[in-house]
């Protein structure tokens, strides 16, 4: 991000220097068709020179659109200056416009006027050979900086410079027409020059003006959007938002997850639907958006959330469901505070019921187990030994047990904090070992109050 930021500034400050040569071009040019125009009695190069000084204030503005747009993000434009620049292309192709007007309607009323009494020499025309130089000078390093940095000021000054090249070619051809007596040929020139200079200044405004009113060409939407749905992991895209500021493409998307994928995943996908955007649309500014969607997830993984987000629930796990009969029904085990009373409980565990039957219409049973959650302190200070040794005569009750290994018992305030390791027969079933530790579990449970019970079964 901080790179795209760097390149952008080197961009916006690459323009700023062309636009800075390009004026100081075109007002030297003003001054010498000024001078060489009156000296040699020129109606035609003072009237070009007039639109040079034109064209040196549409450029300032210009300028002033770049040098503004490089200023970064603010409280107050949180998008950025971008817009400006398209602004200042908007100002000048509205310049160009009115110019190209102006054109026409000199050629159109010169056409129906007399000649005029006197005729320009030989330092019109040079004043307007330099002018020409200048604007070829302004078209070559406007073209080579819009392939590097692009930007829409550059292109309408780009514009000027060739409506200055040609108003300037038909001043001069104008004063060597009316030399050989020729009087309409300059004129039907700034016509046909008008017209095309009309035509250019009203498709800039068109552009720039769709980027002020944020219109973004429909096939990009659909491209982020496929690129958001090819991501993997991605089960749909939803709404794209995008825009333009300058040269950077805004665009926010929203995307659909598994409802059972956690908030970390969620984020690893949500950078890879951004980095993948990224690569396709380098001048991309991507923000995602991530919702669960539990379409195509499994009924147990549904169950699970819905359990979880109820007030009260402090953990749920053994989340199973079958299906009898064509109907299909659901078992999960959930934890409740162990200080609270079985009335409070029931409702917590009737709550969940009814979030499932009215998230999951197919399930038609749902039953929950409740059970009492003890919160296990992260240090226990102090072994009990006395309990160790009470443990291990309850584990001698039982035969399967082939041996008993480590016995640890660690006492903090009133809970008790046990871990068991025994060995049974290898070839044991692994249902029969279950039962063994549960009712081994809940032995010692019954005997050693506020015991939170692990045993570790292992293969003799």
């Amino acid at each position: 991000m901080l790179d795209g930021i760097i390149k952008l500034g080197e961009m916006f400050t690459q323009r700023t220097k062309v636009l800075q040569v390009s004026l100081l071009a075109i007002f030297s040019a003003f001054i010498v068709e000024l001078i060489f125009g009156l000296f040699s009695n020129s109606l035609a190069l003072v009237t070009d020179s007039i639109h040079a000084l034109l064209d040196s204030v549409v450029t300032l503005v210009l300028l002033l659109a770049v040098r503004l747009a490089i200023k970064p993000p603010d409280a107050g434009h949180t998008y950025g200056y971008g817009k400006t620049e398209s602004l200042g292309g908007l100002i000048g192709g509205i310049a160009i416009f009115l110019i190209a007007c102006f054109f026409i309607y000199e050629s159109v009323n010169r056409l129906q006027s007399p000649p005029p009494s006197v005729l320009p020499g030989l330092l019109a025309i040079i004043g307007g050979l330099y002018t020409i130089g200048i604007d070829f000078f302004r078209i070559i390093i406007l073209r080579r900086s819009i392939k590097r940095v692009g930007g829409a000021t550059l292109k309408a000054d780009l514009y000027h410079a060739v409506m200055d090249l040609g108003s300037t070619l038909v001043a001069i051809a104008g004063i060597v027409l009316v030399t050989y007596g020729l009087y309409f040929g300059d004129f039907v020139a700034a016509l046909i020059l008008g017209v095309f200079l009309a035509a250019l200044s009203i498709k800039l405004v068109y552009k720039t003006a769709r980027d002020l009113t944020d219109a973004i060409s429909p096939e990009q939407v659909i491209n982020v959007r496929d690129i958001a749905r090819s991501t993997k992991d991605v089960i749909d895209a939803g709404p794209v938002l995008m825009r333009m500021s300058g040269d950077t493409i805004f665009a926010d998307v929203t995307i659909s997850l598994r409802g059972d994928v956690s908030f970390e995943q969620a984020h690893e996908i949500s950078n890879n639907v951004e980095r993948n955007i990224k690569n396709k649309i380098p001048n991309a500014s991507t923000t995602i958006h991530f919702e669960p969607s539990w379409k195509n997830v499994p009924s147990d993984a549904k169950i699970l959330d819905i359990a979880k987000s109820v007030d009260g629930v402090r953990g749920v796990h053994n989340v199973n469901t079958h299906k009898t009969r064509g109907e299909t029904y659901s078992n999960l085990h959930v934890m409740v505070d162990r200080g609270i009373d079985l009335l409070s409980a029931h409702r917590i565990s009737e709550i969940i019921e009814q979030k499932i039957y009215r998230q999951i219409p197919d399930i038609a049973h749902a039953t929950i187990h409740l059970e009492p959650f003890v919160t296990v302190p992260e240090n226990f200070n102090m072994e009990d030994t006395e309990t160790q040794e009470k443990i291990g005569a309850i584990l001698e009750r039982y035969p399967d047990i082939k041996k008993v290994g480590r016995i640890l018992s660690l006492k903090f305030e009133n809970i008790l904090k046990i871990d068991i390791d025994c060995s049974f027969d290898r070839y044991l079933a692994i249902e029969k070992v279950h039962d063994l530790t549960s009712e081994i579990e809940h032995v010692i449970r019954a005997e050693i109050k506020n015991s939170v019970i692990t045993i570790h079964p292992e293969p003799d």
